[in-house]
């Protein structure tokens, strides 16, 4: 009988620290508004890999300093709204990273020296008037799919992102089930 405690205790563990390890690698989150559409729509539920490294094209979690409003919280249960906390997340695709010059006028994002062709905005322009001659070290510059109704690195409210913020990057998309897979 005591044998079969430890195993159980044993076994309880190892569950334990593998369901942590897990966790603290991967993990779940979900799309709140339509900065990211048309590739990520409100409601989508998205798998999330805890990486630093991030590249250009990666989609990322952000954190950011920005309140959540009461009525972002409407309708969200007590557990739901502890898990938010008091700042927002933000979704966002990476434009630039450290070293790259950015130039946006004109309804044109130009990357070093070379327009970026961005076929996930479905053609709409992209509005500002930015000149970023080298990103620094350790920063990102993210923007929104839905450029026209995105709050990203054009605004002052979140400028350039530190890789510190970054939460992680995007990987897959598990709800809805029509559109589960790989995130590009």
């Amino acid at each position: 009988m005591k044998k079969e405690i430890k195993e159980w205790i044993f076994s309880l563990g190892v569950a334990l620290l593998l369901a942590i390890g897990i966790n603290s690698i991967i993990v779940g989150t979900k799309v709140h508004g339509s900065s990211m559409a048309p590739t990520l729509n409100h409601g989508d539920i998205l798998i999330m890999l805890n990486s630093k490294k991030i590249d250009r094209g990666d989609i990322v979690i952000i954190d950011t300093n920005l309140e959540i409003s009461p009525r972002e919280l409407e309708g969200l249960n007590i557990l739901a709204k502890w898990k938010m906390g008091k700042t927002k997340e933000l979704v966002k695709r990476v434009i630039a990273v450290e070293g790259d010059s950015l130039i946006i006028r004109d309804g044109k994002v130009i990357l070093n020296d070379e327009e970026l062709k961005e076929s996930y905005i479905n053609g709409a322009e992209t509005w500002g008037n930015i000149n970023i001659e080298r990103i620094p070290e350790d920063k990102i510059f993210v923007m929104g799919d839905n450029r026209t109704r995105s709050l990203d690195s054009r605004d002052s409210q979140i400028g350039l992102v530190d890789l510190d913020d970054v939460k992680g990057k995007i990987i897959i998309r598990l709800f809805p089930f029509s559109k589960f897979g790989k995130i590009e």
